[in-house]
């Protein structure tokens, strides 16, 4: 039966599309869902005369609380939906497994000179993105490459083309040359334009613009650079070699089949470009037991091609998506690619073919990963029980948190918590604290005011009514079941303190652990204690400590150029926070702002055209 306050609200709930939110009895969001008709969908689930599943048996249980948002059409309610599934990940929705973004490659097609990058997220910048790819070291090694056939720059100079020398990336043949004039701007852009069409599948035509330059080269008794275009064109053609042909209509698909286990169900896509398979991807969803084949497939095209760089003109499926449903995803492709998508599910021929090995590729994958995921599992235990019985603990540590403090000559203080899970990192809860008390390098203070910020926030979370203006965070909702503060004697007697102001001394066990000799420090206790060299207790330790160093610094260097940036800007005439903001949310960077013409710079809403002729005078 709902509870009185679900009844309530079933009694209001509009006819309209729009999306709906199911909560626990703590407030925690479990489900979201779309609906054509939100009365009819959300009412569904309470009939008592209802067919429900085991899974959505179990979520009509636990549903505590409902709300719901209005859209104009399903197709935005499918967005939105999508959108929300990806922020919170409830945990009866079907989602993909990663917390992380998968990277893209990125051409910085809007600068002069492009660069070539990997990002973990796209952005409206001009830029041409390639992805999302599941192996971030495949990709570097793709690019590693690439390079070797499309030199391309990495450096962070002005090109000008009068530079006296170039750097060595020159001399090995991975950059062209732009600094010193080795190569104009036209001919830089063609090279990383190649580069391009290469990734887009366009092989063919490559080799036959690169095989042309060869020959025109040669004809002009320029046989050094007909050599080097000779050396591209044999490096291609091995990599093209590798290249199987999947059809002979030279059409782009992508291919998709799946396999499940429980509840993980593995992905494969087969990325075909103009009839050659150029590459796989593999994505992992959970929350897929007790769920219908088609729902699993029609949330994966959401929640990828949400996210896809590119949308094929065709997309092929093992299963038909209920029809309601495959007219909306259709609207929403159509949308990305900017023409109509075909969704078709080959009964028979090469397709059909194609359909079945993605799904061999799939099974194949999901076994291997779920054995991998085992053999993890096993070892975060070892070491979570080897921390435990070396530092005296009556449980094992589900929940870490590690402290570090982060600053250039006391400036810019960052302290960074991050969190580990069964021996996991769980970066949803990393969070970090800009220290706003300290003045000078004094990391003792620093990690004091961090330390207190985090346990007053678990107080507020418990409270029945937080403070005025203060947001309940789920990562301060809990208390660490260990807690350990980078530093020796010191920095642990500031936490020892501040758990003690708080009465948690006791109850949040602490350590402290001090670089040099990997020494862990206990309150109370003189002597230090040593963790074998070899254990898994002392690399859980050690990796949980060293995240929590990088990511204070990352924190830091991140305040430390936006402060720059901000000295840059506000030393402008006409530019204060509020312009400040608008233009770097228009462009993205100062170099992007640098770059930019007079007019464009006054096209940002707000920015007057005196203004733009000031910024272009001071940074251009």
């Amino acid at each position: 039966m709902p509870t009185e306050k679900v009844t309530e609200k079933l009694k209001t709930l509009p006819t309209k599309p729009g999306v709906y939110q199911y909560f626990d009895a703590r407030g925690k969001l479990i489900y979201v869902g779309k609906a054509i008709n939100l009365r009819n969908r959300v009412r569904s689930y309470f009939h008592l005369s209802a067919d429900h599943g085991p899974k959505t048996e179990r979520l009509v249980a636990e549903i505590a609380d409902l709300e719901w948002i209005i859209t104009d059409s399903e197709l935005e309610a499918l967005l939105l939906e999508s959108n929300l599934i990806k922020r919170h990940k409830p945990r009866f929705n079907i989602r993909l497994k990663d917390d992380k973004r998968y990277p893209y490659i990125k051409v910085e097609w809007q600068n002069a000179y492009p660069k070539i990058v990997t990002v973990r997220k796209m952005a409206q910048d001009g830029a041409r993105y390639y992805g999302p790819f599941t192996n971030a070291g495949a990709v570097y090694q793709t690019l590693d490459t690439l390079r070797r056939i499309f030199p391309y720059l990495t450096c962070d100079r002005d090109i000008t083309g009068q530079d006296p020398r170039a750097c060595l990336y020159y001399d090995i043949k991975l950059c062209s040359g732009p600094c010193i004039g080795a190569v104009t701007q036209a001919e830089y852009r063609a090279t990383l334009d190649g580069l391009c069409h290469f990734l887009e599948g366009k092989s063919d035509e490559v080799l036959i613009d690169i095989e042309r330059k060869m020959n025109a080269a040669a004809e002009a008794m320029q046989f050094e650079r007909a050599a080097v275009y000779r050396d591209q064109l044999k490096s291609l053609r091995h990599i093209v070699e590798r290249q199987k042909v999947i059809s002979n209509t030279q059409n782009d698909q992508d291919v998709l089949a799946f396999a499940r286990d429980k509840g993980d169900a593995c992905v494969q896509i087969f990325l075909i470009r103009q009839g050659k398979l150029i590459g796989r991807e593999y994505f992992v969803l959970e929350g897929a037991e007790d769920e219908d084949t088609r729902q699993v497939m029609a949330e994966f095209l959401t929640q990828f091609y949400n996210d896809a760089a590119y949308v094929p003109p065709e997309v092929v499926l093992p299963v038909e998506i209920e029809a309601q449903e495959a007219s909306i995803i259709a609207q929403f492709l159509k949308q990305k690619r900017g023409a109509q998508v075909a969704l078709n599910v080959p009964k028979e021929g090469p397709a059909a073919d194609l359909v079945k090995l993605a799904a061999d590729n799939a099974m194949e994958t999901l076994t291997a990963l779920k054995a991998q995921w085992d053999a993890d599992s096993h070892r975060a235990e070892q070491a979570l029980k080897e921390l435990a019985d070396g530092i005296g603990l009556n449980a094992l540590p589900a929940r870490i948190e590690c402290f570090d403090i982060s600053n250039t000559q006391g400036t810019q203080t960052v302290a960074s918590m991050v969190v580990f899970v069964n021996g996991i990192p769980r970066k949803s809860d990393y969070r970090k604290f800009n220290i706003k008390t300290v003045e000078g390098p004094n990391d003792f203070e620093s990690m004091r005011e961090a330390l207190t910020r985090r346990f007053r926030r678990y107080f507020d979370a418990k409270a029945a009514e937080p403070r005025p203006g203060q947001k309940i965070d789920p990562s301060f909702s809990m208390l660490p079941d260990l807690l350990i503060i980078d530093g020796g004697k010191g920095q642990l007697g500031i936490a020892v303190e501040v758990l003690k102001g708080y009465e948690l001394f006791g109850q949040v066990p602490v350590c402290g652990l001090a670089k040099q000799q990997e020494e862990i420090f206990l309150p109370g206790r003189p002597a230090s204690i040593l963790l074998p060299r070899q254990s898994q207790g002392l690399y859980l330790v050690q990796r949980v400590r060293d995240e929590a160093h990088r990511f204070a610094i990352t924190a830091h260097r991140a305040k430390r150029a936006k402060v720059g940036i901000a000295s840059q800007l506000d030393d402008i005439p006409g530019v204060g926070p509020t312009r400040r903001k608008a233009l770097l949310r228009h462009f993205g960077s100062l170099d992007a702002i640098r770059v930019a013409s007079v007019e464009e710079l006054a096209a940002v809403p707000g920015v007057p055209r005196e203004v733009a002729l000031a910024l272009k005078e001071q940074l251009g």
